[in-house]
């Protein structure tokens, strides 16, 4: 049961990074291979504020989404200038910035060894404590991170957001700032990816630079392209089955280290085959 449990946190908090992501790839069309690095802001943030500040953990998870938003702000306005293959390369650039600099600012971050010992939050004097309540916990996020989601994507700044993605210069023309939608759905998207990585830090109660780097935002990309762009239920059902996949894969027989190997030939073969038998993933809109 434990086991089922921690399976369903590990979705929420990745469903939370599916929805956001597609905010910004499925519904804009903003190719962001960035992701990983505003969820280890967020990670980050609410770890360092727990230890340093005693702050309570849904203060500092909302002091972590703003901090986020600010950063994803700063670098949505360098990579308004670039388009198409070159917006993805400096979204990887971002990337490894901050991956640098979790790694190597050890006064900070500690570094390579990580921040241990993270608290589980806190609320009225209940501990979330047993894995239970934090799943439901992290359900209550989920729950309110598709909403805002859903606001957003049936809203006339959805409308929008599809409408960059169909044809910018075409939207440009009735008199739309393109780059105030681009650059304010990327901030709101980070935020949420924050969120994810607050859960996160305080779930598992302890953080290394490894779990942010660009592996995890390619993973995070695969989820939406697997559940298909530019769909909320998308992203929850790509991030169901590519969390649940690798754990399939402990009762085959093989041993860890194959198992780790055959995930990625596995995540691999499964694109393939969407690419030449359902290009817009399972449940998605718009075809790659």
């Amino acid at each position: 049961m434990e086991y089922l449990i921690h399976l369903a946190i590990l979705f929420s908090i990745f469903a939370i990074l599916a929805i956001s992501l597609q905010l910004i790839v499925g519904f804009t069309g903003l190719l962001s291979v960035a992701h990983a690095a505003f969820y280890g802001i967020g990670a980050y943030a609410l770890a360092l504020l727990l230890e340093h500040t005693g702050l309570n953990f849904f203060v500092a998870i909302l002091v972590g989404a703003v901090i986020s938003g600010v950063a994803a702000a700063l670098i949505g306005l360098v990579l308004s200038k670039f388009r198409d293959d070159y917006y993805a390369l400096g979204a990887i650039g971002f990337n490894v910035i901050i991956f640098s600099i979790l790694l190597n600012w050890q006064e900070v971050t500690r570094g390579p060894l990580g921040i241990p010992g993270i608290d589980r939050p806190e609320l009225l004097g209940f501990t979330f404590s047993e894995n239970i309540a934090f799943l439901l916990l992290a359900l209550v996020f989920l729950a309110i991170v598709y909403g805002i989601s859903e606001f957003i994507t049936t809203s006339s700044f959805g409308r929008a957001l599809r409408a960059i993605r169909e044809d910018e210069e075409a939207l440009s023309v009735f008199g739309y700032r393109t780059s105030f939608f681009k650059l304010a759905i990327f901030v709101i998207g980070a935020a949420m990816a924050a969120i994810a990585g607050g859960l996160f830090a305080s779930y598992i109660t302890f953080i290394d630079p490894t779990s942010f780097g660009i592996a995890e935002s390619v993973f995070m990309l695969s989820i939406i392209i697997f559940g298909g762009l530019g769909s909320l239920r998308g992203a929850l059902v790509g991030a169901l089955i590519l969390i649940l996949l690798p754990e399939a894969l402990r009762f085959v027989g093989f041993t860890p280290d194959i198992a780790a190997q055959m995930r990625q030939v596995v995540y691999g073969l499964l694109l393939v085959f969407l690419m030449l038998y359902r290009p817009q993933g399972v449940a998605g809109e718009y075809r790659l």
